[in-house]
């Protein structure tokens, strides 16, 4: 392509300090080096991770830097070489393609979407279908895949079993749809926002409760709805107490316990040890278990077959420059997913 190999000046979104909402402006995108591709984002998905970055919730991210990780976009041109989690500021050579202003900014896993044009590690990408829609499947490079695998491959959620979700937001309702595709009897979602409650019921699950309802702690609410406790439980927000609950609300004896969400950096998880010695398992999942270079094309192709459909998940369609509106749709839960496009 004529730009080949050339500096590259495109829009992007960049989150100058801590606690700033991304700022729109003119970067400079370096062309690839060996094992690397520039891509042209086409459709990128906020994820509440890209709001922790947003938010100083990570304090090993280097600011100013460009967020954003799922995403889906056109190859553009590739370095040499190329044959098509620990923080990701820098490439793997430990330099950035990305400057602003004539300052260095930086990469966040790197995949920085929020950018028209950025400059990734070939393993970072997967080749998918040419049919795809890309402002679609762009949600399988995350929120999606984590939520839908953790019920299917973290958990392995069994036919006839029972479960229970905290939180509804994307990733969350992304488990209730791998619960119901596994063939759980009784889903159970849990969120203190009762406006999720019919996309949840939506999507599969059989009943939602808010912990507010209640005068007493939710662990109790789910043990006494379901007996001994449920069989599975996810806890997709990433709090300490959140977590603590979703273990003690699995059941006595063979209950599993999944960790999806993200809670700060130098959070501890501590609980009674009496939790697990009575037979619960506590395991964590990651990017829903998949190895999603691997797994990203035929989870597209699942798509296109109309085995799983993420769509659902799309609240908000807006034009990436409407970015801060985004982030504030997500920040104040009106949004589900917003998918923003170039």
């Amino acid at each position: 392509m004529a730009t080949a190999g050339k500096v590259i000046k495109c829009r992007a979104a960049v989150i100058w300090e801590a606690g700033q909402m991304p700022s729109l402006e003119e970067v400079e995108v370096a062309p690839p080096r060996t094992h690397e591709v520039r891509v042209k984002i086409v459709a990128t998905g906020i994820c509440g991770t890209d709001n922790h970055v947003r938010a100083g919730f990570f304090p090993d991210i280097d600011y100013p830097v460009i967020a954003g990780h799922e995403a889906a976009g056109i190859v553009e041109s590739v370095g040499p070489e190329v044959t098509i989690c620990e923080s990701q500021n820098l490439m793997p050579d430990k330099t950035s393609r990305f400057t602003c202003k004539g300052k260095q900014v930086y990469h966040f896993l790197w995949t920085s979407t929020f950018s028209e044009y950025t400059v990734m590690p070939e393993a970072s990408i997967a080749k998918i279908d040419n049919a795809a829609p890309l402002e679609k499947v762009c949600l399988f490079g995350c929120g999606f895949s984590t939520g839908y695998g953790a019920a299917i491959n973290t958990a392995k959620v069994e036919p006839g079993s029972t479960c229970a979700i905290f939180g509804l937001g994307g990733v969350g309702l992304s488990v209730i749809m791998g619960c119901k595709t596994a063939g759980a009897s009784r889903i159970i979602g849990i969120d203190i926002n009762k406006e999720k409650f019919a996309k949840a019921k939506e999507l599969g699950a059989t009943e939602c409760i808010s912990p507010n309802d209640f005068n007493k702690p939710i662990e109790k609410v789910l043990v006494e709805m379901t007996g001994l406790g449920v069989d599975y439980s996810f806890e997709v927000i990433g709090r300490i107490d959140t977590e603590i609950a979703a273990l003690a609300s699995s059941r006595l004896g063979s209950g599993t316990c999944v960790l999806v969400g993200a809670p700060p950096s130098g959070s501890e998880l501590t609980f009674d040890p009496k939790l697990v010695l009575t037979g619960r398992k506590l395991i964590g999942s990651f990017l829903g278990g998949w190895k999603l270079k691997e797994a990203l094309p035929k989870l597209v192709s699942d798509y296109l077959n109309k085995k799983c459909n993420p769509d659902a998940l799309i609240s908000h369609t807006l034009p990436f420059e409407k970015i801060a509106e985004g982030f504030e749709l997500l920040h104040t839960g009106k949004s589900i997913r917003c998918v923003l496009l170039f």
